[in-house]
């Protein structure tokens, strides 16, 4: 770890004021626009839990990671979303003006404050624009706060501020926060586990990276083709669906300072095929239905309901899909080259397809599913990789 602002705290108690702690960084004058991968996020904890937090912030905290749960994502609040629109999740609305009179003091105007009495400068107008170019990078670098487990909060807990290590460790050092009976705020160096966010308040700084990809929810939300979900679709009776039911995670992806697992499932078919001759193969072209679902940590072991069309008018002459899923680990684009089968008086032709995912993902299962899989495991669960998913034709 980079020790930055407090390379000297072993186990320590102090009260936290405006000017109680190490300054942030002599040189953060450094962190220029378009600068922001310089700002770590062993430094925003550290700035975190030096923080006077009290109960409003936390409840802003607490609604931002429930609002991004809200609309599918995992229980993260970014830091774009902390300093555009308070207690905003993942997935709101940020341009909703409301926001910014929900908290009378949000969490965004206790960092500028620590950030410019951190700034030492021969007048206050360099100290604003240093801290201000600070405040962009820090609003601009993908980080957030991310509260595992925040369904367990008893709405009084401080909590103990950490970050991702980005080593795979399962373990890292934290700053527990206090107050004693007398009003007096420690803060306490410890090690945290995923065991200790299970049991007490914890909030970990890492990079979100989901953001920009919609989810069901928010699929769902904005097109109502993409159906509520979670109970029955009802379709004309001439008309065959093909749909994923349920999915459930036989093991987390990612560790646990990174969060819950991102899945990317992609499903290339040929839709609404009646082509009776080869040469009407050619005005048939592959549909790829492509989403996200995140699956949290605790919802591990969990059958969690999807209720998603994966293809929409199933013929009878399609003879199988191409499937894809990939756990998102980020890197470079690339691409899956595969096929659909159809038939046609008796023959089968495949329809070839690119399906896109990123190099560095893990890729859960890819293959075909064929009609004769489909039909004889109807509504069964099968396994695939670490994913027991339920497929359903009606």
């Amino acid at each position: 770890m980079r020790n930055l602002f407090i390379p000297w705290i072993v186990i320590v108690a102090m009260v936290i004021g405006g000017n109680a702690c190490e300054r942030l960084d002599d040189s953060l004058d450094k962190h220029k626009d378009g600068d922001e991968e310089l700002i770590l996020t062993s430094d925003v904890a550290i700035m975190l839990s030096n923080l006077s937090l009290g109960g409003e912030q936390l409840r802003e905290v607490h609604d931002a990671v429930s609002s991004s749960v809200g609309n599918g994502y995992d229980e993260e609040y970014t830091m774009s979303n902390l300093f555009k629109a308070p207690g905003t999740g993942v997935g709101d609305d940020t341009s909703d003006t409301k926001a910014e009179s929900r908290y009378e003091c949000p969490l965004r105007g206790m960092i500028e404050q620590y950030v410019k009495s951190k700034f030492e400068t021969k007048s206050w107008t360099d100290d604003s624009v240093t801290a201000l170019k600070y405040i962009e990078a820090l609003t601009k670098s993908g980080m957030q706060i991310y509260w595992p487990y925040s369904e367990n909060w008893d709405g009084k807990q401080l909590p103990v501020i950490t970050f991702d290590p980005d080593d795979n460790s399962d373990a890292n050092e934290g700053y527990s926060i206090a107050v004693d009976a007398n009003g007096e705020r420690t803060v306490e160096k410890v090690i945290v586990n995923e065991q200790l966010a299970m049991e007490r308040p914890v909030w970990v700084v890492n990079r979100n990276d989901d953001g920009r990809y919609s989810t069901l929810q928010v699929l769902r939300r904005e097109d109502p083709n993409w159906g509520t979900g979670g109970g029955e679709i009802s379709v004309a009776s001439t008309l065959k669906v093909l749909l994923l039911k349920s999915i459930k995670m036989k093991r987390n992806y990612d560790t646990w300072f990174a969060g819950g697992s991102e899945f990317f499932i992609k499903c290339g078919s040929v839709e609404d095929f009646s082509a009776s001759t080869e040469a009407e193969m050619k005005i048939y072209r592959p549909t790829i239905t492509d989403f996200m679902v995140v699956i949290k940590r605790r919802q591990k072991g969990e059958e969690v309901p999807m209720n998603v069309v994966l293809v929409s008018d199933w013929t009878d002459q399609l003879e199988s899909c191409a499937f894809l899923v990939v756990e998102d680990d980020g890197g470079t684009k690339t691409s899956w080259k595969c096929s659909a089968a159809v038939k046609i008086k008796s023959k089968s032709y495949g329809f070839d397809m690119s399906i896109p995912f990123n190099s560095s993902d893990d890729i859960v299962w890819r293959g075909q599913l064929s009609r004769r899989y489909l039909e004889k495991y109807n509504r069964i669960p099968g396994h695939f990789g670490d994913l027991d998913l339920t497929f359903s034709i009606i």
